[in-house]
């Protein structure tokens, strides 16, 4: 189990409708709580490697899954992707993309960056509401993440 003050999911989403549709999703499965929201690139960045507003954080308590828009102002998601996954200190969050981008450009490059899963957001509310919740049980509840040697 994480910590007291240890963000379980890190969710990067820029668009307010799928950032309040995907806090709903995870408030109804009972998975909301230590969820941190970033809404660009560089907010997500400067939260992972504890920059700015986060440099009172300590890295080692990352979260334990981040939910990845691709389409992102600032630094865009491939580029944040690149980053977590070329750091010893976070490549083995799991993160998964959850984005609008069906482009078949996108999914190769988030597999070769290092990607967990991709997953196109359905548009119909239920769907995602599904999507979401069952992501969030999956990589709190189910995933064995490896431990870490301090």
């Amino acid at each position: 189990m994480a910590e007291p003050n240890t963000v379980e999911i890190l969710l990067v989403e820029d668009n307010a409708q799928d950032l309040e549709l995907a806090l709903r999703a995870l408030r109804k499965a009972k998975i909301s709580n230590r969820i941190h929201v970033a809404r660009d690139g560089a907010e997500a960045l400067e939260y992972l490697f504890c920059e700015g507003p986060h440099a009172a954080r300590q890295i080692e308590q990352g979260p334990n899954v981040i939910l990845l828009d691709l389409k992102l102002p600032k630094i865009d998601g491939l580029e944040v992707l690149k980053k977590i996954k070329g750091d010893s200190r976070t490549r083995t969050i799991p993160v998964v993309v959850l984005t609008s981008s069906k482009e078949q450009s996108d999914v190769v490059a988030s597999y070769q960056l290092g990607v967990n899963s991709y997953i196109v957001k359905p548009v119909n509310f239920e769907r995602f509401s599904d999507a979401v919740r069952d992501i969030g049980l999956y990589w709190l509840l189910l995933n064995q993440p490896p431990k870490l040697d301090d």
